[in-house]
């Protein structure tokens, strides 16, 4: 694999949750952040995009009949949750880090400016981007896409609870299929659940090879930036 120089971490919220059923699980968020330190100590640049599974879902929100608008904003103020519980984790390991919100919130948070992230991981520190890409209707998935796009990052690593992509779900069929490598064109025509389609199309277009990894696992997203552990690699 390539040495990476800037590379994007999108992990949805339920990570952060641990064994818990919900909310946030103090280890696991700083077990999460010494693994991003592994990276930086390597000489990688790291954003990072989280989701808000862990506390509120837009998706579901909107099925129990509440305004999908609504219901996705409230997701939104989720992922600053996640972001600022990530931040100060990574910061207590002296790792500097930013947070900067689609939605301007002045008091707790830099509201994005492109400029000024690059700056940022130009001078080694991780930035979060919170609040989604601060518009309903689009996922975190894209959201990251987005964001790795503008940051001209090298790679996206997607992580997951499983260690790459399958043709099936590996969890219900133990025949299940992984794939070592896979295009973006195969993702979309077999409707491999990797990230939604918009979020797949945007990469494919920028041509941002995903690298989906099983982030469960402890100093595997140092050993798969380096080209070590198991993971599936989306490209063109």
């Amino acid at each position: 694999m390539q040495k990476f120089k800037r590379v994007m971490l999108k992990m949805s919220g339920e990570v952060l949750m641990g064994d818990n059923e919900f909310g946030l699980d103090p280890q696991t968020v700083k077990r999460v952040a010494n693994d991003i330190k592994e990276v930086i100590d390597q000489g990688v640049e790291v954003c990072v995009v989280v989701g808000a599974g862990n506390i509120f879902r837009g998706v579901s929100g909107a099925a129990e009949g509440m305004d999908r608008t609504t219901a996705d904003y409230m997701g939104m103020l989720g992922i600053c949750i996640n972001a600022l519980a990530l931040q100060n984790a990574l910061e207590t390991m002296g790792v500097h880090t930013r947070v900067q919100s689609a939605i301007p919130m002045d008091t707790v948070c830099e509201p994005y400016i492109r400029r000024k992230a690059m700056r940022h991981m130009e001078k080694g520190r991780v930035v979060i981007f919170a609040a989604g890409t601060g518009n309903p209707y689009f996922t975190t998935d894209t959201a990251g896409t987005l964001r790795a796009s503008e940051m001209d990052c090298d790679a996206i690593f997607k992580g997951t609870k499983v260690d790459g992509v399958y043709d099936s779900d590996p969890q219900k069929n133990p025949d299940a299929k992984r794939f070592e490598k896979i295009s973006f064109m195969d993702v979309l025509t077999k409707d491999l659940k990797v990230m939604d389609a918009t979020a797949i199309s945007l990469a494919r277009e920028n041509n941002i090879p995903i690298v989906i990894f099983s982030v469960r696992e402890p100093g595997n997203f140092a050993k798969v930036v380096k080209g070590e552990g198991r993971c599936t690699v989306v490209s063109n």
